[in-house]
């Protein structure tokens, strides 16, 4: 938990994006700084993914008022596309919907059955 300047509790997370060295993408939350994050990236203090593909640089965040709201995105954003991941960090809100429509249903989907005429 971070303090404001009146010394009042400052809650929630950031969602946030890293391009790696290898032109990669990490997504990850964080409840602290985010240049303190990223400098922790860049240390090699979290083995796991970046660490091997230093260095890193902060190239998208969004800050949530709740951390499981943060968490919760994270894991979206994590099984997303890279062209769906790059319109996220354009801003590009009209690629990104145009993007999120399936090509074909669901498969847990079944046709419609045929009506009986009768």
């Amino acid at each position: 938990m971070r303090l404001e300047a009146r010394g009042r509790p400052v809650t929630g997370a950031y969602l946030y994006i890293l391009r790696c060295s290898d032109s990669s993408y990490y997504v990850g939350t964080t409840r602290a700084d985010l240049e303190v994050r990223v400098a922790q990236h860049n240390a090699g203090l979290f083995g796991g993914y970046t660490a091997t593909r230093r260095p890193v640089a902060l190239i998208f965040s969004q800050h949530f008022e709740s951390i499981t709201d943060a968490i919760e995105t994270e894991r979206q954003v994590k099984g997303w596309t890279r062209a769906k991941k790059e319109a996220l960090i354009r801003g590009d809100w009209d690629r990104l919907k145009l993007l999120a429509r399936r090509g074909r249903p669901h498969p847990s989907r079944r046709a419609a059955s045929p009506r009986s005429s009768g």
